[in-house]
């Protein structure tokens, strides 16, 4: 059995920073594509950043240039440096492992993330 666990969502100022972290138990590798969905009520989720298992990078067009998505392989972790933050970026951030068959497929419970002054 597979468990994903964030932290690190909260409350902060437009212009600041959060660091969310991820972390996977179970059956995890290096194989697993390893990245951060976001959604908002009434909306789809919408990918944030998602790093594969090459180590190549992929950010949703509203984040480039200000979140930086990384992982540990050793660790089965993934995080999320979240810069310049703006009103919104507010919604509930998902940490999300899976294959690139898509047939393993692993979602936390989801962080809030709040942006206001």
């Amino acid at each position: 059995q597979v468990q994903v666990v964030e932290s690190g969502g909260g409350l902060v100022q437009p212009g600041g920073s959060l660091r969310l972290s991820c972390a996977a138990s179970g059956s995890i590798s290096s194989a697993y594509d390893m990245g951060w969905y976001r959604q908002v009520p009434g909306k789809a989720r919408e990918l944030v950043a998602t790093v594969i298992s090459s180590g190549t990078t992929y950010y949703g067009d509203p984040v480039k240039g200000r979140f930086t998505v990384s992982r540990d392989n050793a660790k089965n972790t993934v995080a999320l440096q979240m810069n310049s933050l703006k009103p919104e970026d507010t919604a509930v951030y998902y940490c999300n492992f899976r294959t690139s068959s898509g047939l393993q497929n692993f979602w936390g419970q989801g962080t809030q993330v709040t942006v206001s002054s």
